[in-house]
This record gives structure tokens, C-alpha cells and sequence, in this order.
């Protein structure tokens, strides 16, 4: 597989089927686990909102949710190895008989409606599986790096209380997140590959009153795909200065969580996610 811009793997194809069943057989090959490391501290995150802003179903917004992953595993309560045991179960089945089994996981497993989830990605097909599926309640077709939201999506911008994203920022850079934040200035909660810098987007939302604060420790988010990617990756890091020894050295990708919130408080809240004992290594 070609490698992209930044020096990884390009896994384009598997986010423009129609269904998500390509996306769950790639990564699970790659041991994908940055949405489960990622599941507890949205849940304490959104637990954070309710309590402090009153607010009885906050609205979260995932920012490249391809096909609701992050949505899935919060409102069904279920683990990643679950949800590639699902789809791996579900490959002989049609488009709707797919969904249809997606649907009868949602009424069998959710914990109720205390979330409403906004879906927003560059793949009409992955948000349109995820809507018919039940795991988001909106979605947003959009391509906010080169595009001003339409007044339809600022409307559902507008309502977004909390931002959330498992990987896309580094490709999503802060033009985007500044277009959402100037909406209604939701919380944020990113998680940041290592070769990436969230500098850039806490510079931009301070100017809007912003606070950032980095969460102690790394999160694994997959395997390498190949040596070449591996190499490649190396290198990026040792021009940014980053040392890989004893993470992306031994073979994975690894990724920091930065929490985003307006009129300070940052720090009490990454302290408040610091307190979750829940950080795997890898």
C-alpha cells in the first residue's frame, strides 16, 4: 500500500465502502485500539459536561467518526475486539441485512439516550452507513480544511457541546476546528498522533478564549502496516525531534490526548482525566 503525505500507510479505500466491513478486517489486522483507549475518557469527559453545565444529553460531535466507531462503542457499551468479532460475523450478509444487524445491536445493547452524537467526515458513504445503522443521530458531510460550513451545518454546529476525534487531527488541522469552535465554543478532547503537533490548534483557540492542557502519558493506536512505514515514520519523528525509543521503535503508532476548553479550566479537567486509571501503554 502507498504511503500518504505524512509517512503513512494510505488506508483511503477503507473508509469510502459502503459498509464498514473493509475498515474493522484491515485494522483489526493492525491491532486499531486508539477508540478503546480513547472510550473512558470521552465517558468522564461528557460525565464532566453534564454535571458542570447542567445540560441532561449533551450533544458530541466526532470529528472524522468514519463509520461511528467512537459513537458505537459509547452508546452500546461494547470494546473494539467486540465490534470486529461483530462485522467478522456479519461478512456474508448484504448491505441491509448488515444493517439490520448493526440496528439489533444498538436496541440490544444501548445504555440508553443520554448522548446525542453528530458525525462529522469527508466520507458520504461512511456517514451514511452510520446514520442507517443507529450509531449517530446527524451527520455532517462537509470538508471544513478547505470549505465554510453551509448554514445547515452551522445550525447543527451551533448545538455541539463537545468535540471528540480518535486520529484525524494532523490531516484535520486547526482551520477546521476553529470553524467549529466558533459556533457554539464546545469542549474538546483530541487524541494526537506522536508525529504530530497540537500546538498550531491550541495557538488558534486561544484566540478564542481557549485553554489546552496535554493528558499525562502516550496512547498505542495500531501496529505498523510495514517496514517502510515504520521507517518512515522513524525518520518524521527524529527531524521533529521526538525520541521513539521504547514506543514507535518497537513497532506502533502512538498518540497523545490534548482537552481543549473555553474560559480556562483546562488544567482542572486534564487533572480530572489524569485521575482515570485506566492508560494502557501498549
Amino acid at each position: 500500500m502507498p504511503l500518504d503525505s505524512t509517512g503513512k500507510i494510505s488506508f483511503d479505500h477503507i473508509y469510502t465502502e459502503p459498509d464498514p466491513r473493509a475498515f474493522y478486517g484491515t485494522l483489526r489486522r493492525l491491532d486499531y485500539d486508539i477508540p478503546q483507549q480513547a472510550k473512558a475518557y470521552f465517558a468522564k469527559l461528557i460525565d464532566e459536561y453534564r454535571t458542570e453545565q447542567d445540560v441532561k444529553i449533551p450533544t458530541v460531535l466526532d470529528l472524522g467518526c468514519s463509520y461511528g466507531v467512537n459513537a458505537a462503542l459509547y452508546r452500546c457499551d461494547t470494546s473494539m475486539e467486540r465490534l470486529y468479532d461483530h462485522y467478522a460475523a456479519g461478512e456474508s450478509l448484504s448491505h441491509d441485512e448488515l444493517i439490520a444487524h448493526d440496528r439489533r445491536m444498538v436496541e440490544r445493547l444501548s445504555v440508553g439516550d443520554g448522548v446525542r452524537f453528530i458525525g462529522l467526515d469527508t466520507s458520504a458513504p461512511a456517514l451514511d452507513y452510520a446514520l442507517a445503522a443507529g450509531f449517530i443521530d446527524e451527520a455532517i458531510h462537509a470538508d471544513l480544511e478547505n470549505d465554510e460550513p453551509t448554514e445547515e451545518q452551522r445550525a447543527l454546529l451551533a448545538d455541539v457541546d463537545i468535540v471528540v476525534s480518535t486520529g484525524c487531527v494532523g490531516y484535520v488541522t486547526e482551520k477546521s476546528l476553529v470553524r467549529i469552535a466558533r459556533q457554539n465554543r464546545p469542549w474538546m478532547a483530541h487524541f494526537v498522533l506522536r508525529m504530530f503537533s497540537y500546538e498550531p490548534v491550541a495557538s488558534s483557540l486561544s484566540g478564542l478564549e481557549y485553554e489546552t492542557a496535554g493528558i499525562d502519558g502516550v496512547f498505542p493506536q495500531r501496529r505498523f502496516a510495514s517496514g517502510e512505514e515504520r521507517a518512515q515514520i522513524l525518520d518524521n519523528l527524529s527531524v521533529a525531534g521526538i525520541d521513539p525509543r521504547g514506543l514507535e521503535a518497537d513497532g506502533r503508532l502512538y498518540a497523545r490526548l490534548f482537552v481543549s476548553r473555553p474560559n480556562g479550566a483546562a488544567g482542572g479537567l486534564a487533572s480530572a482525566l489524569n485521575a482515570l486509571p485506566l492508560r494502557d501503554q501498549g
